[in-house]
Order: C-alpha cells, then structure tokens, then sequence
C-alpha cells in the first residue's frame, strides 16, 4: 500500500500510551506481515518470573493488525483473535511475528508466532495466534 511504510507503522504504534507505557517497538513492516518486539522487564513478570500473558496477547493483537494494514489499508481493528500458550515466556525479549493468511475486501485472516528470545539468542517458542482484522475505512 502506497504511503504505509515502516516509519509510519513506528509513528502509529507511538501514539498508542499503552504500546510506549509497555515499550513496544515494531521492528518490520510490509508485504503482509509486521514484527512487533517488547523487551522483558521486572514490570512485565508475573509472580513465577514468567512474562505475563496479558502482555503476550498485547503483542499478538499489535502484530496481528500491524500485519493486516498492510494490505487492508491503514484503518483497521481487530474483529477477534485467539491466543494458545505453549510455554511460559521466559527470555530477554518478546517477538511477535504476525503474517497475513488471506485478505478479503474488509478483512483479513492473520496468525502470529510469538518468540522469547533468550541470552544466548535462542529462539523459543512461548505462543501462537490466530485472528481476524477488519477494515475500518468508510464504505
């Protein structure tokens, strides 16, 4: 889409308090599909240490519908996802990796991986998403 490119989806996710409250940071943009990364800090733990899911599934709504921008346009919110933890998120980083698996006229369907990325620069596997993102642009 002509006009949206990675310093737009950067200056987008700045105005969202919550995203600069978390410090949140999208890395990759275009082509259907959007990176969004979160570094882990003592305020994002749960009581185990774990990162908190309620962050993972911030990242993964981000990154869904940062990814669905790129090809419904840049109005857009999130109809509905779902989220599956398959460990807890323990590492130095949060990665969300969102891609578009199919756009419609006014919505997209997107899936995420979300990756803990930890000291050594291992990769592991902590979530997956699966969502839908509608198009918010007047018909």
């Amino acid at each position: 889409m002509s006009g949206l490119d990675l310093e737009l989806a950067r200056r987008t996710l700045d105005a969202q308090p919550f995203s600069r409250l978390l410090r949140a940071r999208v890395t990759e943009f275009g082509g259907g599909a959007a990176v969004l990364e979160v570094d882990v800090r003592d305020e994002l733990l749960q009581q185990n240490g774990f990162l908190h899911g309620g962050v993972l599934a911030y990242a993964a709504d981000n990154a869904l519908t940062f990814a669905a921008g790129t090809t419904l346009g840049a109005a857009v919110l999130t109809g509905g996802f779902s989220i599956q933890y398959v460990r807890p998120g323990a590492g130095r980083t949060l990665v969300a990796r969102a891609e578009v698996v199919h756009t419609g006229r006014r919505q997209a369907t997107v899936r995420c991986d979300l990756v803990m990325v930890r000291d050594g620069g291992d990769e592991v596997l902590c979530a997956v998403a699966q969502g839908t993102v509608l198009s918010a642009a007047p018909s």
